[in-house]
C-alpha cells in the first residue's frame, strides 16, 4: 500500500513513522476482513471467503476458527504481496552469498513477516532481524534498509552454512540460537523456540521452492 493512498496521514511525516502507520492500517485491514468471513457478512464468492474456506470443507466452523484460518490467510497473502518486492534482492544476495534463496525467503518471512521497520524487544531490527553488534560486524550500517538487511542476513547465514559443513538445518538453528549453542549439542539444541523456527524457515522455503521451481533452480547453477 503506498503512502498517498493512506487517509490521515499527515505530510511530511518522519519515514520511520510512516512505515509503523503503513503497518498499522495494513494490520487492521487484515483483521476486518478476517472478522467479516468469520461473521458470515462476506460472501461465498468473495477473495476473502475463498481464502480461507476450504473447497472441501462441508461443515460450518465455530466462529472464532473461521476468524483464525481468515486472519492466518490474509496475512500470508499480505505477506507473499510485500515478498514480492525483495525478489530480486533476496536472489542477488542468495548467489553472492552461496545459500539458497529459497531459504533466504523462508528466513525473512519468519524473522520479519517481511516488515523492513521489523524491531525486536531484544533490539533486533530490519528484514532479517540483525542485533545490533552482528549487523555491525557485517558491514550493515543501516539494518532498516531492506537492501542492507538481505544481504547482511544472507552473509551471516552463508557463514554458517560454511561453518557446519554446507547443514541447513544447523545453519538455521545457529542463525536462531547463536553458533555455540549448535557446537555445545551437536546439532538444533534442544530449545523449543529454535526447533520451531527451523521447522518454519524449512518450511516456508519448500512453499517458495515449489511456487518459483525456475527462480530457485537458476539461481543455485
Amino acid at each position: 500500500m503506498s503512502a498517498p493512498s493512506l487517509s490521515g496521514v499527515a505530510p511530511g511525516m518522519p519515514p520511520g513513522e510512516l512505515a509503523v502507520t503503513q503497518r498499522v492500517r495494513q494490520l487492521q485491514a487484515l483483521i476486518e476482513s478476517a472478522r467479516a468471513v468469520a461473521s458470515g457478512s462476506v460472501s461465498a464468492g468473495s477473495p476473502a471467503s475463498a481464502a480461507a474456506v476450504s473447497p472441501s470443507s462441508t461443515s460450518p466452523q465455530p466462529a472464532n476458527s473461521s476468524f483464525a484460518s481468515a486472519l492466518q490467510a490474509a496475512t500470508t497473502a499480505s505477506a507473499g504481496a510485500q515478498a514480492g518486492e525483495y525478489e530480486s534482492l533476496i536472489e542477488q544476495a542468495a548467489a553472492r552469498n552461496g545459500v539458497d534463496p529459497a531459504v533466504l525467503h523462508g528466513l525473512i518471512q519468519q524473522e520479519s513477516g517481511f516488515d523492513p521497520s521489523a524491531v525486536s524487544s531484544a533490539g533486533a531490527s530490519g528484514l532479517t532481524q540483525l542485533m545490533p553488534g552482528t549487523a555491525s560486524s557485517l558491514g550493515v550500517a543501516n539494518p532498516l534498509n531492506p537492501a542492507e538487511s538481505i544481504e547482511g542476513g544472507a552473509r551471516y547465514l552463508g557463514e554458517m552454512m560454511r561453518r557446519f559443513a554446507g547443514n541447513t538445518t544447523d545453519a538455521l538453528a545457529a542463525y536462531n540460537a547463536g553458533p555455540g549453542a549448535v557446537q555445545e549439542y551437536g546439532g538444533v539444541p534442544p530449545y523449543s523456540e529454535t526447533q520451531s523456527y527451523v521447522e518454519k524457515v524449512l518450511g516456508y522455503a519448500e512453499t517458495y521452492r515449489q511456487s518459483h521451481p525456475t527462480t530457485v533452480t537458476g539461481a543455485l547453477q
